[in-house]
Parts: C-alpha cells; sequence; structure tokens
C-alpha cells in the first residue's frame, strides 16, 4: 500500500532532521554530547517530589487520575501568575495562563491559531531551531533579523516592521537567547518595546532560561509594557524538571487565548493533570528559589569549566561569545571552517555538537556551532572539548 501522505509531512525539514539528531546523539551511551539543551539531573528534586506525588495521591487521587479542564490546574496557573511579578509584570491572571506539554506545544499553538501560509513571522537570527520547525509546519515565509551582541538589530527590527507591516508576530528569545546565549541589554529592550508599540505585530516572548542568571541584571519581561501584544512562554523544563513536559503560555488578549483554548481541546484535550498536580504541590511545599539557587551555582562552575577547556583546547582563532546563565556556549570557528563539517568530525571521533545551521532560516555552512555544558562531567567536558580542538586543528590544516 502507497500511503497518501501530506505535502506538509513529506516536505524536506532541514531543523528537524537535526533535532533528531541531537536527541539521538544525547541518548547514546558511546557519545560525549554538548548538543542538547538536558538540565543536569543532579540538580533534579526527586526525594521532594516523592513527597509530592504520594501527598497528591493521597489527599486528591480522584482528581489526579481523572479528565481535567483544559486551561490547566488552578493552582499551578495561580502560581505562575505570581510569578510574574518577578518579571515586572504585575497586571496576570491565572485566567491569562494556559499550561502546555512544554512551551514548544505553545509555539505550535500560536502557530496554528495564526499562520496561514504565505504569511510572514519575524525571528532573529539566529534562532531557536525548534521554533523554526514549529512554525515551518503552517507554511509561513520567515524574515530573519541579525542578532548583535546586545540583542536583536534593533534597525533592521524596525525597517522589517515597516516593510511588512502585516507580519503576524516575531518570535524573540531575550535572556540568553538560543543558540546564541546572548540577553538584551536595557537600551535594546526599550527600543524594542518602542518599534512594538508603534506597530500592529504582536510579540511572542520566550523566557526558557531567564530563572538561568548567574551574572549581570535580567530586564523586565516586555508584557510589562506591551500588554496584550505581548505574548510569554515559559517552561519548567529547565528549572525544575523536563519529564514531566510542563510549559505554559500567558495570553491577554482573550480574542487570541479563546482560540488556542480550543485548538489544544481538539488536540490533546489537557496537559497531563497528574503531573500538573504533583509540580503545584511540590511548588507549594518547597522554596523553589532555593532550588534554582543551587542550579544557577551548578551551571555557572560548569560553565565556567567548559570556557577554560574552549581556551586551553581549540585552536587560536575561534571566538567565544560570553554568556551570563542559561545552559549553551555559543563558538566560531576561524578562516570560514564550516560548524557542519566540524560536527561530523567531531561526531566520528564520540563527540557531539550542534552546529549553526539549523538555527538560521537562510544561511547554511555557517562557522559558528553551539555547545551545552550543563549536562555533563568535568572529565566528559574536558575530554569531549579536547577532542573536538583535535577534530577542528584538523579541519585547519586540511
Amino acid at each position: 500500500m502507497k500511503l497518501k501522505l501530506s505535502d506538509r509531512i513529506t516536505k524536506p525539514d532541514f531543523q528537524g532532521e537535526f533535532t533528531a539528531s541531537i536527541l539521538a546523539a544525547a541518548a547514546s551511551p558511546d557519545i560525549i554530547s554538548f548538543a542538547g539543551g538536558l538540565p543536569n539531573p543532579v540538580s533534579f528534586p526527586i526525594p521532594e517530589m516523592e513527597a509530592a506525588t504520594k501527598k497528591v495521591l493521597e489527599e486528591n487521587g480522584v482528581t489526579a487520575l481523572q479528565y481535567s479542564s483544559t486551561a490547566g490546574w488552578p493552582a499551578l496557573r495561580k502560581w505562575i501568575a505570581k510569578r510574574y511579578e518577578t518579571m515586572g509584570v504585575y497586571d496576570v491572571s491565572p485566567d491569562d495562563i494556559i499550561v502546555t506539554n512544554g512551551s514548544q506545544q505553545a509555539l505550535a499553538m500560536i502557530g496554528a491559531a495564526m499562520i496561514n501560509p504565505g504569511d510572514e513571522v519575524i525571528v532573529e537570527d539566529p534562532t531557536y531551531l525548534v521554533a523554526l520547525q514549529s512554525f515551518h509546519v503552517f507554511d509561513p515565509v520567515v524574515l530573519p533579523v541579525t542578532m548583535n551582541p546586545d540583542g536583536i538589530d534593533c534597525d533592521e527590527l524596525a525597517e522589517t516592521i515597516r516593510n511588512h507591516p502585516d507580519a503576524k508576530f516575531a518570535y524573540l528569545i531575550p535572556n540568553f537567547q538560543n543558540p546564541t546565549g546572548l540577553s538584551y541589554s536595557q537600551e535594546v529592550h526599550d527600543k524594542v518595546v518602542e518599534i512594538f508599540q508603534n506597530s500592529n505585530v504582536l510579540l511572542l516572548e520566550d523566557n526558557p532560561y531567564r530563572e538561568l542568571r548567574f551574572a549581570g541584571t535580567a530586564t523586565d519581561s516586555f508584557g510589562k509594557e506591551l500588554g496584550e501584544q505581548c505574548c510569554m512562554l515559559g517552561t519548567f523544563s529547565k528549572i525544575v524538571t523536563p519529564g514531566m513536559r510542563i510549559g505554559w503560555v500567558c495570553v491577554r488578549n482573550k480574542e487570541l487565548r479563546a482560540k488556542l483554548l480550543a485548538y489544544k481541546a481538539t488536540a490533546d484535550l489537557h496537559t497531563n493533570i497528574f503531573s500538573q498536580m504533583v509540580l503545584a504541590q511540590y511548588l507549594a511545599d518547597n522554596d523553589v528559589d532555593e532550588h534554582i539557587e543551587k542550579t544557577k551555582v551548578l551551571y555557572k562552575a560548569k560553565s565556567d569549566f567548559m570556557v577554560e577547556c574552549l581556551k586551553k583546547y581549540l585552536p587560536e582563532g575561534c571566538q567565544l561569545t560570553p554568556t551570563e546563565g542559561g545552559m549553551f556556549l555559543w563558538v566560531t570557528l576561524p578562516n570560514g571552517i564550516s560548524a557542519v563539517e566540524l560536527y561530523r568530525k567531531a561526531l566520528e571521533r564520540g563527540v557531539a555538537i550542534c552546529p549553526g545551521d539549523p538555527f538560521y532560516e537562510v544561511k547554511r555552512n555557517v562557522s559558528s556551532f553551539r555547545v551545552n555544558y550543563s549536562n555533563s562531567t568535568d572529565e566528559a567536558i574536558e575530554k569531549g572539548i579536547k577532542i573536538l580542538g583535535e577534530a577542528c586543528a584538523e579541519l585547519l590544516n586540511a
């Protein structure tokens, strides 16, 4: 039988191919993987989760094992809404929160609700490869805007919006941008707000790493000034546990929120309610800020050590983009060496990195690559970066 598959599922998926490769490398015991964005399991609050699970089953087991509402568990939505006060946003209601299967589902929901084939969407250049992959499902025209060391290029952003006023939304990652690890300065933040206040374009703010800042000062959420013109995405994957697959989207535009709820109800009815209730119980019974502080101490040590190893083992001419938090470092190779070539050569030697190509909408054979420092032992970091340096030197001398 020949299946009659849709064009959507059979068209080439450049970003998707690399996503699958990254996950496969991360799962292989024979590979030192710096490719994925995995939190360190040392940070997982296992005893506390066990206690929360027991409490939920003993006190509210029937509800935890039954179907539930699409928007999500009320106690969890209330906690998320309150958390936005730490980002300078004080007018978020629990009713504005939709709990999703990771923030990745939120990206897909917004794509489904807003993008018709041929519609324009604006992204940073480079940007999160899975966001590109999610948006591509709906056949948009993607408009990339250059990332500078202090954030998105505001002149280019303003020109893009001026020339494309009907763009559906702009997807921005203001803290520890994936893949570069860069954060928006206050000056860039203020300019972005001004640009959007003079437009009819929705700003889609993704903030999965904001809580993992171990240096510098964070800017407030764009939602503080932009109100319902800003949809805010978040996740518990980086600060508590990724395995629960619990994220959210904060939508203060009532019309859009209704459409997203309708889509989610059709897609999966609701996010796993048992996991939501266990997570809410964990958050009620424990100091999550204390937990996050411990994670930041761990990640700063990992970041510092990987930076030390990169400077020690990579050939002269390699440039390292500094970061003040998050989970990634962004490295640029000298002499126009392709990071895809380095990716292949390093993988042959048992080390996985993420080349820069899938993070770009248009550019190919770029010289930059992303490495994750959060999920490796110091021994694996030193061994892996040394091998990476050897592979890089081989390419330089070819």
